[in-house]
């Protein structure tokens, strides 16, 4: 029998957006350590509104929305707002019912300064690592470090001389670069003046970019640690040992760490050995510092150099998928938060699938 279309639409609906989820659905999982650290982090997030006045949007909300962006790829904040009206799983994720209208776009504009004031998401992004760690998904053991440039959203004729000096713009009305020697000493981007121009490699094009740190647990390659610097200022090597050292109040003592061949420096050999623990990063002849035969020749060291590349996953995942190709704010103060809820996201995404929630 041949079904037929009825525009007439029901009066009253029975169903809740629980129910149009799949019970195997991969964000139930993910749903239900979000919770979990958010009800760990409650008392920083209710020490940071006046209990007079007009109720704000949850910031509980606000984070789990970042947490979809992510996810999903989801390229705006208003984007989301406007997918928010009709994407039931979105609603689900975010304990709104059916009738609740959408917050606007501005809502994350109003209470970014508020949530990076309190570091609200690095202490979210410690409380999934603590639930990691009760889950014996984490060793103090073998970690790795690495570190990658962030391309910043300023365009390149934003870049001017701090003196006001420079070429004028052409016929176009493009700026002509054309005999000028631009370096972050004398010049400046007037659009976001801390991105830095630097190069990846010899060869390569400068771009206006921050520099993004991470420090990942070998055990399952869950991240434990981010940070977000300007991009010349700060070496890979330093950024790594303030990690370090953030992470023994975490309770965490890394018996090795892995890395690249930046991070074959004096500073960096030295500072490991003062916290006791073992360089295992890439050898290169010219700079021979402190790694003697006996520790590249361990079992321990080429095992650190094998799994010390899984660390690529997550910045290749974070530029994919999760909108870290480009920031999307100026400063390193407001992109600092989003690196943060990124290394979140991405072990919510892993701590699900190694041990999938019940209930």
């Amino acid at each position: 029998m041949r079904g037929h279309v009825n525009p007439q639409s029901k009066m009253f609906s029975y169903f809740s957006p629980d129910d149009r989820v799949p019970a195997r659905h991969p964000l139930r999982s993910i749903k239900s350590y979000t919770d979990a650290a958010l009800k760990a982090i409650r008392p920083t997030l209710d020490g940071m509104y006046s209990d007079m006045g007009r109720p704000s949007i949850p910031p509980e909300r606000l984070l789990k929305a970042q947490l979809l962006i992510a996810l999903y790829s989801v390229r705006s904040d208003r984007l989301f707002c406007e997918t928010l009206d009709y994407n039931i799983l979105f609603r689900w994720f975010l304990d709104m019912s059916l009738e609740e209208p959408a917050f606007d776009a501005s809502t994350f504009s109003k209470n970014r300064e508020r949530l990076a004031r309190e570091e609200v998401a690095l202490k979210f992004f410690d409380a999934v690592v603590r639930q990691a760690r009760r889950l014996e998904l984490l060793s103090d053991e073998h970690f790795s470090v690495d570190g990658t440039l962030i391309e910043a959203w300023a365009s390149m004729k934003s870049f001017r001389p701090k003196d006001g000096g420079g070429s004028g713009p052409d016929a176009g009305g493009d700026r002509d670069f054309k005999g000028e020697r631009r370096r972050n000493d004398t010049h400046a981007s007037t659009s976001d003046p801390e991105a830095k121009l630097l190069r990846k490699a010899a060869g390569k094009e400068a771009k206006l970019c921050f520099a993004g740190h991470g420090l990942m647990d070998n055990r399952h390659g869950l991240m434990t640690d981010v940070a977000l610097t300007v991009s010349v200022e700060v070496t890979e090597p330093q950024a790594a040992l303030a990690m370090i050292t953030r992470q023994r109040r975490k309770h965490l003592r890394p018996k090795s760490v892995g890395g690249d061949k930046g991070y074959h420096t004096q500073q960096f050999v030295t500072g490991l050995r003062e916290h006791g623990t073992a360089a295992h990063v890439a050898f290169m002849e010219a700079r021979n510092v402190g790694l003697g035969e006996g520790v590249r020749e361990s079992a321990g060291y080429r095992a650190s150099q094998i799994v010390r590349k899984r660390i690529e996953q997550f910045w290749g995942w974070g530029k994919t998928v999760g909108g870290l190709r480009k920031t999307r704010l100026r400063g390193v103060r407001r992109n600092a938060p989003l690196l943060a809820l990124n290394g979140a996201a991405y072990n919510l995404l892993r701590i699900s699938r190694l041990c999938p929630a019940t209930g």
